[in-house]
């Protein structure tokens, strides 16, 4: 389980050593998708991916958004939140910095509002 804080990079190299894990980014990053169609995606069970994507969430590179549908039944859907994976190699040290799509809107508003002059 992830600590406070960032991850480490151990533990995002072990999260993303797992096939279904990475299977499932993929195919979420499409677009939002359920559950449902994530397991015939992936060719895994629903108790695989609802494991999977506990997980993804912890380092938050999965978000799941829940609409309630016609018939009053809530729908959960999931989407890609990781934008980019950067590795480095230093001083004998691999390190992982993750970029998700939260950030890069973030840091757009934040350059856009230093062009206006936004305080």
């Amino acid at each position: 389980m992830p600590s406070e804080g960032p991850a480490n990079s151990e533990e995002i190299f072990q999260v993303l050593a797992d096939e279904y894990a990475r299977r499932i980014l993929l195919t979420a990053d499409q677009g939002p998708i359920t559950a449902k169609s994530l397991s015939e995606a992936c060719d895994a069970s629903l108790t695989t991916i609802y494991r999977r994507v506990s997980v993804l969430q912890d380092y938050d590179l999965i978000e799941e958004q829940t609409s309630i549908g016609p018939d009053g039944a809530h729908r959960s859907t999931f989407e890609t939140k990781l934008e980019g994976l950067h590795v480095d190699l230093v001083d004998g040290e691999l390190t992982v910095d993750i970029e998700t799509r939260d950030e890069l809107a973030d840091n757009f508003t934040a350059l856009w509002d230093d062009l206006r002059g936004d305080p």
